[in-house]
């Protein structure tokens, strides 16, 4: 095609949820923290987690268990916090390559679709259960609050941001991975056994392509691969150097992934009809 490196600028066609088995079976992964900015955000990201285990109730679930009602108090505010860090990081680079008139090296469409990826979880859990009128005057506070801290933080320091980042994924891995548990081992006679067969949301099947058969508990899964792709992007992008061109996404691969499917099927199909011969 030709693109060089002008490609990434304007070509992202990430497609959500054709997961293999493999990517499914997200390994829990830690990075430990080696520089100060790293100490700083992973400890930053463990007072987070204090309190919002306190205040969603999820620190007493050894005790009381897991309940659906404790799961939609949870994640539902959860993903709408975890929409603004994506939306908030592109839209500076994108301030920033309009005011430099420089390529952004593709990062920002990544991002976008960070955003957007948490945004389809929210709308997701909100087909299931709807949420309490007062939670969006929350969400209105809290999107006030962290749009702006992040948006200055990020202008200040885009390595502390995403490394940040990067460990609130690695606890929603974490937050993830003991609810598909809950649901796989409830009892027949508890509510959580039903998600092991109850349909997905319209939404879900048709986002992450989870077919007709599509269950809650495959939607499970495939948030859980999604926030562990947003856990290892942000902790890579650490080590991007400024103007690099996104080393994550590069469309000539993938334009070459599909002429290289195209041709095998073609040969396939030529095989079929010389058999049919």
């Amino acid at each position: 095609l030709g693109l060089g490196k002008c490609g990434v600028e304007f070509m992202y066609g990430k497609n959500r949820g054709l997961y293999t088995q493999e990517e499914l079976d997200v390994k829990i992964t830690h990075l430990e923290p080696k520089t100060a900015s790293d100490k700083l955000a992973y400890a930053a990201v463990r007072v987070v987690r204090i309190l919002f285990d306190a205040v969603s109730g999820w620190n007493h679930t050894e005790l009381t268990g897991i309940t659906k009602s404790k799961i939609f108090r949870r994640v539902i505010f959860l993903e709408t916090v975890a929409a603004i860090p994506g939306f908030v990081a592109a839209m500076v680079r994108h301030f920033k390559s309009l005011r430099t008139f420089n390529r952004d090296g593709g990062m920002l469409n990544m991002f976008l679709d960070e955003a957007n990826n948490e945004r389809m979880h929210l709308l997701t859990f909100v087909r299931m259960r709807d949420p309490h009128p007062s939670l969006k005057y929350l969400v209105m506070g809290s999107q006030t609050v962290i749009g702006i801290g992040f948006f200055i933080l990020y202008n200040i320091s885009p390595y502390f941001c995403h490394r940040f980042v990067g460990y609130i994924e690695e606890e929603a891995c974490h937050t993830y991975t003991d609810i598909i548990h809950a649901i796989e081992t409830a009892p027949d006679s508890h509510e959580l056994a039903s998600w092991r067969t109850e349909a997905a949301p319209a939404i879900a099947k048709g986002y992450w392509h989870l077919g007709n058969d599509g269950t809650v508990l495959d939607v499970m899964y495939a948030i859980r691969a999604d926030e562990a792709e947003h856990r290892d992007v942000n902790h890579v992008v650490c080590g991007i150097k400024e103007g690099q061109v996104n080393p994550l996404y590069n469309p000539e691969d993938q334009f070459d992934k599909v002429l290289v499917k195209y041709v095998e099927n073609m040969m396939e199909t030529d095989k079929t009809k010389e058999i049919v011969k």
